[in-house]
């Protein structure tokens, strides 16, 4: 008999934010049979953690499992305070680990840490980068799972021809760095006069207005197009052929992951979990955070070799293959049961 299980993360999607791994998770585990309640979808911060807290404390006794998505800014005091919760009263917890910034947040708040992971039934990092962070702080009750996809939701392009048009997919938060895609459109604009850039995602502090204005100012090709539902930016993605990955902070990106499953070729910086996403010149190319020179010198390299290029498309292709949920799931059933 299949568990009942109490999802407890930041499903904000229905509010203009992008999808959290919540609103794909839980979908898939119904479909698996798992009986799923979520919390929160609240904008308001204060209102998030008292539903969140309120469903352990109504459904406590119908709950097998909690399962806690848990990043590293915020969102890890309010995984700190459900695991208090499901301590209190015996429940089974597992941490799912997304954050790139949580060994950040390990070094800094070693008690709390201790406390919401040491305690855990499991915790699942999605990559081997958050695996031997955890490893090396002294955590053993951890298991690799990772991020999952639906893979026949986003359709493979076989490129055999490249060209300087660009698509960049995140949230508009300093974090993730947008303006470093501008200033890479700008420079690539010098050689390739007919280069151009789509950026995809909603606004979070400011980023968005900042990106368009420098885009005005200077001239340049760049559509922002809000936030597209997945399949509307996976059928966008068809008119690019270079995926910008910009950030100063990562774990293992879904969005990255799908960009690899649709065919697009990936340049990105090399922070965080994206040396184990990435092998450098054979399924995508990685650079240096905060490097605009490099990162305009990986997109040339991709126009100019297109041969490889193509190449590394159809091994990036291969390689995200094994992240389909019905390869995946074998792994959380087992856990789960």
């Amino acid at each position: 008999m299949k568990k009942n299980l109490l999802y407890i993360g930041n499903d904000l999607a229905i509010n203009s934010f992008t999808a959290t791994y919540i609103s794909f998770f839980s979908k898939v585990l119904k479909k698996e049979g798992y009986s799923v309640r979520t919390a929160s979808n609240k904008n308001n911060k204060a209102l998030r953690l008292v539903e969140m807290l309120g469903m352990i404390v109504k459904y406590h006794r119908s709950t097998d499992i909690v399962l806690i998505d848990t990043y590293g800014a915020l969102n890890f005091y309010y995984a700190y305070l459900v695991a208090k919760a499901c301590q209190f009263y015996k429940l089974d917890y597992i941490p799912i680990l997304h954050g790139g910034n949580l060994p950040t947040r390990l070094e800094e708040s070693k008690g709390f840490s201790e406390n919401l992971f040491g305690k855990a039934k499991k915790n699942v990092a999605p990559s081997q980068f958050l695996y031997r962070i955890f490893k090396e702080a002294g955590f053993n009750n951890l298991q690799i799972i990772p991020n999952a996809i639906e893979l026949d939701k986003f359709p493979f392009k076989e490129r055999k021809s490249f060209a300087p048009k660009m698509l960049w997919v995140r949230r508009f938060q300093g974090r993730y760095n947008p303006m470093m895609a501008i200033k890479v459109l700008e420079q690539l604009k010098k050689e390739y006069p007919t280069a151009e850039l789509c950026m995809v995602g909603p606004e979070k502090d400011g980023s968005l207005q900042k990106c368009k204005e420098y885009a005005e100012k200077q001239n340049l090709k760049v559509i922002f197009t809000g936030k597209l539902k997945k399949k509307e930016w996976a059928k966008v993605s068809t008119d690019y052929d270079v995926f910008l990955n910009s950030t100063n902070i990562d774990n293992t990106p879904i969005s990255v992951i799908e960009a690899m499953a649709l065919g697009l070729a990936i340049v990105s910086t090399d922070v965080g979990g994206m040396k184990d996403l990435i092998d450098h010149q054979e399924n995508g190319i990685l650079v240096p955070w905060k490097d605009e020179k490099s990162m305009v010198k990986a997109v040339k390299l991709v126009l100019a070799d297109q041969e490889n290029s193509a190449k590394m498309t159809l091994n990036a292709r291969a390689k995200v293959s094994n992240f389909d949920w019905n390869i995946i799931k074998g792994d959380w059933n087992e856990l789960l049961n």
